[in-house]
């Protein structure tokens, strides 16, 4: 057996991969992850990778990213087979010093690319390493069903979304307080859906396409799957309340105040004000 296999950042795609499965969000081939790593971390695994690796040309430049190395999840994979198989649903890249392509090194043992959505990945990459000064590592997509239900009965502002959600359950707020950003519903695999996501991500950890799934971000895979779980589990919480006829008391805008206070983090401005 390779010794990438029992590396921490597959180990670690295996995990959130399946997990993700689990929870229903991604369906057949549904879904994608991205982790940015460091060259330490794939350095002591260069005999395994493959003699002449395969350049692809990037459909944009991406100089802000240039020789860094990603951990991709595959076009056309299926999540539940991530744990079956890693080394043919994973993709372990490197981009080019220029900034124009990137080579694939290891896995996709049977062929194929990164995810369909790889230029929006790396948009959102871009945006987050500078805003976050290198911290976030991990874009992650999925098709999170409550949070797409919603977005076919509520008002897509980003701020009634997000003023919504917090008050669906305590701990959101806490958790995004940045809130939920929102783009229009775009065709998926595209670099026009990457370039509005990636702007909302400049302010928003989270950002919704609606009846579509959710994008997130985070230091880590479980980071990443944390913020997604969390704001779902406030969505499904929200889908019941309103099948049985809407709230009829919620968390307060003076006690939302109070618990940012409590925890330390600023609220979004204009979901606040609501």
């Amino acid at each position: 057996m390779q010794r990438i296999l029992s590396s921490w950042f597959i180990q670690g795609m295996v995990k959130a991969t399946s997990d993700m499965w689990l929870k229903g969000w991604d369906e057949r081939n549904g879904g994608n992850v991205s982790l940015r790593l460091d060259a330490a971390d794939v350095e002591p695994y260069r005999d395994e990778f493959y003699p002449a690796p395969r350049c692809v040309e990037l459909s944009q430049p991406r100089t802000e990213l240039a020789g860094c190395w990603f951990l991709v999840t595959g076009s056309g994979k299926f999540f539940r087979n991530v744990q079956l198989d890693p080394a043919d649903t994973l993709v372990l890249l490197q981009i080019t010093d220029d900034g124009m392509a990137y080579h694939i090194h290891w896995g996709l043992s049977n062929g194929g690319l990164p995810t369909s959505e790889l230029a929006s990945h790396f948009q959102s990459h871009a945006v987050r390493k500078a805003v976050s000064g290198g911290k976030d590592r991990v874009i992650m997509h999925c098709h999170a069903t409550n949070l797409i239900a919603l977005s076919f009965v509520l008002e897509l502002d980003e701020a009634r979304f997000t003023r919504l959600l917090w008050e669906g359950s305590t701990e959101c707020l806490v958790v995004f307080p940045d809130g939920i950003g929102i783009v229009p519903w775009m065709v998926p695999g595209t670099d026009g859906i990457g370039s509005a996501t990636s702007e909302q991500m400049k302010t928003h950890t989270l950002v919704l396409w609606p009846h579509h799934g959710i994008f997130g971000t985070g230091p880590t895979l479980d980071e990443a799957f944390g913020l997604i779980d969390t704001a779902e589990k406030s969505a499904e919480i929200l889908v019941k309340v309103l099948s049985m006829g809407g709230m009829k008391q919620t968390i307060t805008r003076e006690e939302l105040i109070a618990l940012g206070e409590r925890f330390g983090v600023t609220p979004h401005a204009g979901a606040i004000a609501l």
